[in-house]
């Protein structure tokens, strides 16, 4: 049987999310709204507004690789947490994935401690700690050793953090069937499954200080996040 997380574990929070139109968070918008947080999407574009509005999100304009701390701290302003859903996509371009995925992450942690969004989810790829071949593709290589390093400096700031490390990202329906933990194989999961997961472990303060693979497995949602707390 699932066991439901209970109560006493939950927090409420207003929520910045960053890259508030990437794939992930456009689901995560609509589970925030569901789970009784408050989000507020971070974009580059105005022309995001209405879309973003209607998944019931406040919307913020924030341009992650030009704009600086300070920007990103009034971006935040009001938000007890974060959300990092920013990803510098793969077109080819290896210095996005240091702008974006390492850059854009070492901001919003600075940016957030500095507001006191103490609550931090970070969600990052599978396997990014592990030694890569020798002969791997340049803008692969930077992409997860941007994220490796991204992950590296969350886990060593004084955030509440939580790192949700996906497998390869599908865009089948939402399965609520997922495996978590600390190691596992490598799998395939949609986006909107880490979505759920990342609504569900932002305000279960048990997750805090937790790095988690998840791929696609045979337990619900809560059921998962149940049994990798262990």
């Amino acid at each position: 049987m699932d066991t439901p997380i209970t109560s006493h574990a939950h927090t409420h929070h207003r929520v910045a999310v960053v890259g508030g139109h990437g794939q992930v968070a456009r689901h995560l918008l609509h589970d925030l709204r569901r789970s009784d947080h408050q989000a507020v999407a971070l974009v580059r574009r105005e022309s995001y507004r209405d879309e973003l509005e209607h998944r019931g999100a406040e919307v913020r304009l924030l341009e992650l690789e030009q704009q600086g701390v300070d920007d990103y701290a009034a971006a935040f302003e009001g938000c007890t947490a974060v959300v990092f859903a920013a990803g510098g996509g793969p077109d080819g371009s290896i210095e996005r994935k240091r702008t974006v995925d390492l850059e854009g992450s070492l901001k919003s942690v600075e940016a957030a401690t500095r507001v006191g969004a103490h609550r931090f989810v970070q969600i990052s790829a599978m396997g990014v700690d592990d030694p890569l071949p020798d002969d791997t593709e340049d803008v692969w290589r930077a992409y997860v050793e941007a994220k490796r390093d991204a992950d590296a400096a969350l886990r060593a700031s004084d955030l509440a953090w939580t790192i949700i490390r996906p497998g390869r990202l599908t865009d089948d329906p939402a399965t609520d069937r997922v495996a978590l933990g600390e190691r596992l194989d490598r799998g395939e999961v949609p986006r909107a499954d880490v979505a759920a997961v990342v609504a569900a472990v932002l305000g279960d303060t048990r997750t805090v200080g937790r790095q988690w693979d998840l791929v696609a497995g045979d337990r619900s949602v809560p059921a998962a996040v149940t049994a990798a707390l262990g």
